[in-house]
């Protein structure tokens, strides 16, 4: 039982996802009580490898309106906790196959942790979004004309 705080719907549109993790988020401060809160997005963010570790940028957690001088940075890159043998593997996607890591949700699971879902993800082009809203405009119609 987890309880989504964020999703990352523009991630779907403009990326094929090849596989996901689950990773946690190493936060401080006030940080988790505004993801509780709902103060968080991830709007153009992305993840990227540095020196065997892998961190999230762009990822915007507000400040906590309580929290005053215990506030950290909201644009501040992120740690995410992963097994070493993951970061492996995500590493050399990203520098070989040339994919790149997205973050599609932000969720709270049963026990209060904050979990990440990252995504390994290829980059579509023009002509494959607008197939997918041609074949999203057709399904909806045709579940239209079935309800009638």
């Amino acid at each position: 039982m987890e309880k989504l705080i964020e999703n990352n719907k523009k991630a779907r549109h403009d990326y094929f996802i090849e596989d996901t993790y689950e990773a946690g988020l190493v936060l401080s401060g006030t940080e988790i009580k505004s993801i509780r809160a709902g103060g968080v997005s991830l709007r153009d963010s992305f993840a990227k490898v540095v020196k065997g570790e892998v961190f999230v940028y762009n990822m915007n957690i507000a400040p906590y309106e309580k929290g005053n001088r215990y506030n950290t940075d909201p644009m501040r890159p992120k740690k995410l906790l992963l097994h070493k043998g993951e970061i492996r593997r995500l590493d050399a996607a990203v520098t070989q196959d040339g994919l790149t890591l997205v973050p599609t949700k932000v969720y709270l699971t049963h026990k209060g942790l904050v979990k990440l879902e990252l995504a390994v993800a290829r980059g579509k082009k023009l002509y494959d979004k607008r197939a997918d809203i041609a074949k999203r405009d057709a399904d909806r119609n045709m579940e239209r004309s079935m309800k009638r």
